[in-house]
C-alpha cells in the first residue's frame, strides 16, 4: 500500500462530496411524505376520519373530491371555499364533460352540512354524487 505524499505541510487533500448521507436524508423525506399523503383524503389535502360502512364499494375514478372538515369548512384541492364558490367551480368543471363528485366528510360533521354541500353540487347540475366512507372492518381496526 502506498500513501500519497503531500507536497507541503499546509496542502490538504482534495475534498470529496459524501453521497451516502444525502441518500439517507432523501429516503427519510420520501417516507415522510408518503406516510403523510396516505393519511389524507385524495383530492382534499386534509386529514379526516371518515365514517364506516359495511356496504362500501371502491370507486376507481373521481373527477373531484369535496372535503368537509370538523369545523364545517368546505375544502377542494387543499383550499377552503364557500358554498357559492363551490357551485361556481363545479359549473366551470362541468362544461363539456361529465364529472362525478365525492363528498368526503369527517365523521363528526353534522348531516345538515353534508346536505348543504350536496345541494351545492346538485345546484351545479351534477347528479353523480357519492359520499366517502371507509369499510367497516378498517374502521374497527383503526379504533
Amino acid at each position: 500500500m502506498t500513501r500519497r505524499a503531500r507536497t507541503g505541510y499546509f496542502d490538504a487533500e482534495r475534498p470529496r462530496v459524501e453521497v451516502i448521507p444525502m441518500i439517507d436524508i432523501m429516503m427519510f423525506l420520501l417516507v415522510f411524505f408518503v406516510v403523510i399523503s396516505l393519511k389524507m383524503i385524495a383530492g382534499t389535502g386534509v386529514e379526516m376520519e371518515l365514517p364506516g360502512s359495511k356496504t362500501t364499494t371502491e370507486i376507481k375514478t373521481s373527477t373531484i373530491t369535496v372535503g368537509v372538515t370538523k369545523d364545517n369548512k368546505i375544502v377542494i384541492d387543499g383550499n377552503a371555499v364557500t358554498q357559492e364558490a363551490l357551485t361556481q367551480k363545479l359549473v366551470e368543471l362541468k362544461e363539456g364533460q361529465k364529472i362525478s363528485v365525492i363528498i368526503a366528510g369527517d365523521k363528526d360533521v353534522p348531516l345538515q352540512t353534508l346536505i348543504r354541500v350536496m345541494d351545492s353540487v346538485r345546484g351545479a347540475g351534477i347528479n353523480s354524487v357519492g359520499i366517502a366512507a371507509t369499510a367497516e372492518s378498517q374502521a374497527a381496526a383503526a379504533k
